[in-house]
C-alpha cells in the first residue's frame, strides 16, 4: 500500500508538471482525487493495510513508538550487521514499516553474501 502510494504521487506530481492550462490542472484533479480517483480509491481499501505495511511511528500507530524507539531499533540494526547508518533519511526509511525493516535486512544480507 505504501509503495502504491508513493507510485501514485510520483506519477501525480509528473502530471502536474506537465499541465499548463487550468482545464488539465482539472482533469489531474479529478484523475487523482475525484469521486472514482485513484487516490480515492486506494484510500477505501486503507483499512485492508497488514499490520507488516502500517507505519511503525505517528500518532496513528498501536505500537505508540516514538523517536528513542527509533534509535534503539537503528542502533540494534547497525550492531546485529555491523553497519552505520549515518544519513537521518535513510534511517527514518529504514525503520518506516516492519516490511521496510524485513527489506534492509535481506539487502544487507544480500551485501554480506554477495
Amino acid at each position: 500500500m505504501i509503495s502504491e502510494l508513493q507510485q501514485l504521487e510520483e506519477s501525480a506530481l509528473a502530471e502536474l508538471e506537465t499541465a499548463k492550462t487550468e482545464d488539465q490542472f482539472l482533469l489531474i484533479r479529478t484523475k487523482y482525487i475525484g469521486r472514482k480517483g485513484l487516490l480515492t480509491g486506494l484510500l477505501r481499501n486503507i483499512s485492508q493495510v497488514s499490520d507488516d505495511e502500517k507505519p511503525l511511528f505517528g500518532s496513528d500507530n498501536a505500537l505508540t513508538l516514538d523517536s528513542v524507539d527509533g534509535l534503539e531499533i537503528i542502533m540494534a540494526l547497525q550492531r546485529k550487521y555491523g553497519i552505520r547508518i549515518g544519513d537521518q533519511n535513510l534511517a527514518r526509511s529504514i525503520i518506516r514499516s516492519i516490511n521496510s525493516i524485513a527489506d534492509f535486512i535481506t539487502q544487507e544480507k544480500a551485501k554480506l553474501n554477495g
